[in-house]
């Protein structure tokens, strides 16, 4: 019996040439046991979008308002997915909540729909299905989702300063998560775990995101920090590290773990936000 799920593209569209791999992308969901539906809002229209935020928007509506749909993913990164959060129905969201993932600029979303609605919801990419660690991402991804594992969430991690932290989780990538701030769809910091992690950005770009995190208060109440991956910092070896800039920030007294497995390796597992977490 094959589970029906929505593609969706909140935020940059995808360009023509990625058809191809759309095509692989969805043979690979159906030989887990998915029925891939997509939106009618993927690709470039030819002026940069896919369609307008309030397209965008009611597409993903569409998926959470059809009962056969029982999960929705978002192939898309990049920079405009907080264009839609005016758009979503929250009240729908609430009452027919399911599954929604998404990564990278999908942060915005995933924080706003728990903010909101109080529910869970995932960072993880579903194109890494596709990429170098494919075969091991597609028996995770069907492990959890059919066989109701928790493969999909279980991450290696090592404290860095401390060594124990509980909360429920909230963040993601630093640059768009930072967008929530001053809105009704940025969560409360208090008691939380806040994950952190990066594509793009050296040292100059983590200071300035690490700053405004400090303004907003945000280190004078979480329980923790979860860090993953910081893939320019990491890939290029940018001194002073990711680890020794936080460390700078938030001082000795919060709690630091380090994971390899959460933001854009290909190898990355899935981030519930929302969920409690006892590291």
């Amino acid at each position: 019996m094959y589970k029906k799920i929505g593609i969706v593209a909140c935020s940059n569209p995808e360009k023509a040439s990625f058809k191809s791999k759309m095509i692989q992308l969805c043979a690979v969901l159906q030989n887990i046991g998915f029925c891939p539906v997509l939106s009618d809002y993927i690709y470039d229209n030819g002026n940069g979008f896919s369609g307008t935020g309030k397209e965008r928007a009611d597409s993903v509506m569409k998926f959470y308002r059809d009962p056969e749909i029982e999960a929705i993913f978002d192939i898309s990164g990049g920079d405009m997915a907080n264009e839609i959060l005016p758009y979503l129905d929250f009240n729908v969201i609430a009452e027919n909540n399911k599954p929604f993932c998404g990564y990278s600029d999908l942060t915005t979303i995933v924080n706003a729909i728990m903010t909101i609605t109080g529910e869970e919801s995932i960072l993880y990419q579903v194109k890494n299905l596709i990429y170098d660690h494919g075969k091991e991402q597609a028996e995770t991804l069907k492990s959890t989702f059919f066989n109701k594992t928790n493969e999909l969430y279980d991450f290696e991690y090592s404290f860095v300063q401390k060594d124990k932290m509980e909360g429920n989780l909230i963040g993601g990538n630093i640059r768009c998560f930072l967008k929530l701030a001053g809105t009704q769809f940025m969560p409360n910091f208090r008691g939380k775990i806040l994950l952190l992690e990066s594509f793009g950005g050296g040292v100059p770009q983590m200071v300035t995101y690490l700053c405004q995190l400090k303004l907003l208060g945000a280190f004078e109440k979480i329980n923790g920090i979860l860090l993953g991956t910081f893939s320019k910092m990491e890939g290029e070896n940018l001194q002073p590290d990711i680890i020794s800039l936080v460390k700078s920030v938030v001082g000795e007294n919060i709690p630091i773990a380090k994971t390899s497995y959460i933001g854009h390796g290909t190898n990355s597992k899935a981030a519930v936000i929302g969920r409690y977490y006892s590291l």
